[in-house]
């Protein structure tokens, strides 16, 4: 049996779900790297517009396989660090740095590297019966797949410190409230949405969709000059593309306008 699932949408959206039910989703180190050779994949591939990760069963995902991780830690730290903790920053950073959409649909739990799976993607629906949790405190360790660093980024210091301190797991309610995810959807609704929401992403230029990707994605935590000069720089690339002009040209021909909304009758 795989440990991950692909299932492509005839609207380009490709669909990647855990397949560890029964160990709820806990993420080895061998799903860790399907995982991010599907992302590798999928941006190649022009057909996909965007990613949409989940699980099976009644999880998202538990995050680490802890038998793994002892079992290497058993070998050595330098094991565990090699086996665990840097492919798991190694697929958060891709995670982040794609160029297509990653959209998770949390179903069920999302802890540990679970959550920090959540805390890279670039947009989150979670089902009502969903929970987040910064758990590692409780097996005396410290998120390691990036969760010390992005979380308090997306949530402020002291949210995430608290997140982090306690191990406490929070609802889907608080989740989006803290902005660690998108929205709340009823439960079993959260993969049907993430994928709407894919496709509704997927329906504007892939060239466009990837520029404002990066652009935040390598602004986010830069001075202001910096990020601006990011952004322009994006901007330049994109008026130089032949596709992107026609698109401009296009609009102004058609007399201008708002992009994306209707004009009222004259």
């Amino acid at each position: 049996m795989p440990e991950l699932l692909a299932d492509r949408t005839a609207s380009g959206v490709l669909v990647l779900t855990f397949n560890r039910a029964d160990k709820l989703n806990a993420l080895t180190a061998s799903l860790i790297e399907a995982l991010q050779e599907a992302v590798d994949l999928a941006e190649a591939e022009p057909v996909i517009r965007g990613i949409v990760l989940t699980g099976a069963g009644r999880a998202f995902s538990a995050g680490a396989d802890i038998p793994s991780f002892v079992a290497s830690l058993d070998e050595s730290v330098e094991a565990a660090l090699r086996d665990i903790v840097q492919r798991g920053q190694e697929l958060t950073r891709r995670i982040e740095a794609s160029r297509k959409p990653v959209i998770c649909a949390v179903n069920g739990l999302a802890y540990g590297g679970g959550c920090e799976l959540v805390e890279a993607s670039h947009l989150a629906v979670a089902s009502e019966d969903a929970t987040f949790a910064k758990a590692e405190i409780n097996i005396g360790i410290i998120p390691v797949f990036g969760g010390t660093q992005r979380l308090p980024r997306h949530i402020g210091r002291k949210k995430a410190l608290e997140l982090i301190l306690t191990g406490a797991p929070i609802s889907a309610v608080a989740a989006e409230r803290l902005g660690l995810i998108n929205r709340v959807v009823p439960e079993g609704q959260a993969l049907d949405t993430a994928v709407r929401l894919a496709e509704q992403i997927g329906s504007h230029p892939l060239r466009t969709v990837g520029a404002a990707l990066a652009a935040v994605t390598n602004g986010l935590d830069k001075p202001i000059d910096e990020a601006l000069a990011i952004e322009a720089e994006a901007f330049r690339r994109m008026a130089a593309d032949p596709g992107t002009n026609a698109l401009l040209r296009s609009f102004a021909l058609r007399g201008g306008g708002r992009p994306g909304f209707s004009e009222p009758n004259s």
